[in-house]
């Protein structure tokens, strides 16, 4: 019988978790405000959005 993680994942306590979670979306919204500070529409402020974007939601593939 499994516990439904999927095998070789990731595992944190919740502690390592939440400033993990923290850190990646302030880092994603600094990020994000960085890319609007370069130009929204240049390829440089979508880079940085984007980049933000990726790194706010990098802790949804975590397991806590």
């Amino acid at each position: 019988m499994t516990d439904g993680r999927a095998s070789g994942g990731l595992a944190l306590s919740a502690r390592q978790y939440r400033w993990l979670d923290r850190t990646t979306k302030l880092a994603g919204v600094a990020l994000i405000a960085a890319g609007l500070e370069a130009g929204g529409g240049t390829t440089t402020g979508l880079l940085f959005a984007t980049l933000g974007v990726a790194c706010g939601l990098a802790t949804v593939f975590i397991s806590q």
